[in-house]
């Protein structure tokens, strides 16, 4: 196999149930409950390990309201790999179900957007509604990183290593970016939150959690542009990526999916 063709994986770690409306601005016609599922990536190949986003731990998921089913590392683990070992985390953007987990990874490098880390320390914090997504011990522990040498910052696209690259979206967060990778099945895109679920995509809607509608909408475009195909890209909190991607072995099934593999479905 090239040196720059990679297996991605998803793990879902997290689940919340609460009303479909309270997943699209101008809410949604159906009064029925849905769940929406809490993931972080793992991608593996020639140049290391790098696993996208940290979720949340069992203290900030008592404090939000959401759910653990496993903790992350457990899922990490599952592949094989010890969470030490990990090479480089990128960091999607610092939302506090993204960025947890901060003591985790202790040998990564962190990789985000310059101007993530500028919004989530800068002025806009001043103002209630924009800070509720964030939590300033993440916010602080990614500081600190960057203080102890352990951050690499980006501004806009770039190449982390052959086979992949960050792609700056802003929308959901300002700073938010979304991470191509090439497998054997062509250009798998982990959009993170650049897009919440394949009906957002699929019909143009917007999650309420938004810093701009329109680079979200904008968003979708680039998305479907780096993406191989409509079946390339991986929303950040679909529950039915676990039902469209089979497990990554026997014994995995609903908590940790393959994405470099054709879907089932």
């Amino acid at each position: 196999m090239s040196d720059d063709v990679h297996e991605v994986f998803a793990v879902r770690y997290g689940s919340h149930t609460r009303k479909r409306a309270e997943n699209y601005i101008f809410g949604d016609a159906h009064d029925e409950m849905a769940s929406i599922a809490y993931y972080v990536w793992v991608i593996k190949g020639a140049h290391g390990t790098f696993v996208v986003d940290t979720g949340f731990d069992e203290k900030a998921a008592k404090e939000r309201g959401r759910k653990i089913d496993r903790p992350i590392g457990e899922g990490i683990k599952a592949l094989g790999i010890d969470p030490a070992k990990v090479d480089h985390v990128i960091a999607t953007h610092m939302h506090w179900d993204h960025a947890g987990n901060y003591d985790l990874f202790p040998n990564a490098r962190y990789h985000i957007q310059d101007e993530e880390l500028a919004y989530a320390t800068g002025r806009c914090m001043c103002h209630q509604m924009l800070r509720i997504p964030f939590s300033h011990d993440d916010v602080q522990a990614m500081v600190k990183k960057v203080f102890d040498y352990r951050c690499e910052f980006h501004d806009g696209d770039d190449e982390l290593a052959p086979g992949i690259t960050v792609h700056k979206m802003g929308g959901h967060s300002k700073g938010l970016q979304s991470v191509r990778v090439k497998t054997k099945r062509g250009y798998v895109v982990v959009s993170s939150d650049a897009c919440h679920l394949y009906s957002h995509m699929d019909e143009g809607r917007v999650f309420p959690i938004t810093y701009s509608v329109g680079d979200t909408l904008e968003g979708y475009k680039k998305i479907l542009k780096l993406a191989s195909s409509r079946h390339h890209f991986v929303p950040g909190h679909d529950p039915e990526v676990m039902n469209i991607y089979p497990a990554a072995k026997p014994g995995l099934e609903g908590w940790v999916a393959r994405l470099d593999v054709a879907p089932k479905v």
